[in-house]
């Protein structure tokens, strides 16, 4: 059994988000349309289910009529030591990218580094590693 993994409801564009993830982590994406679920509360190409699976996982679909797309509020998805110092800070700056940076990737006081963003789908990181020196 794996660990918690997040699955985020987008407004009708889980697809490119998806896809975006998998260029920014790596890992294998499955996507599966409500067409080929069998649902018909929205369009047939709209995503009823995609799985990242890789070094993060994560899970998402389009926001059914019912359904209220994410917000972040609150809390952050946290890759805190989750991979080598290099990996997490080339992931923190590609979620950067058409981002905001709320907290740049930085040496803390306690000699740890971490830093916090919200990325293109507004999915809030918070990104850090312990300091190899």
């Amino acid at each position: 059994m794996s660990g918690l993994i997040p699955y985020l409801l987008f407004p009708g564009n889980a697809a490119e988000a998806l896809e975006h993830y998998r260029d920014v982590f790596g890992g294998e994406l499955q996507l599966v349309d409500y067409a080929s679920a069998g649902r018909a509360d929205g369009p047939a190409d709209a995503v009823a289910h995609g799985q990242l699976s890789g070094p993060v996982e994560l899970a998402g679909a389009d926001a059914g009529a019912d359904d209220d797309a994410v917000q972040m509020s609150g809390m952050f998805l946290s890759l805190l030591g989750t991979a080598d110092a290099s990996k997490l800070t080339s992931w923190f700056d590609r979620l950067s990218e058409h981002g905001r940076v709320t907290d740049a990737l930085q040496k803390r006081v306690w000699g740890d580094y971490d830093g916090t963003v919200t990325d293109r789908y507004g999915i809030r990181w918070l990104i850090g590693f312990h300091d190899e020196d």
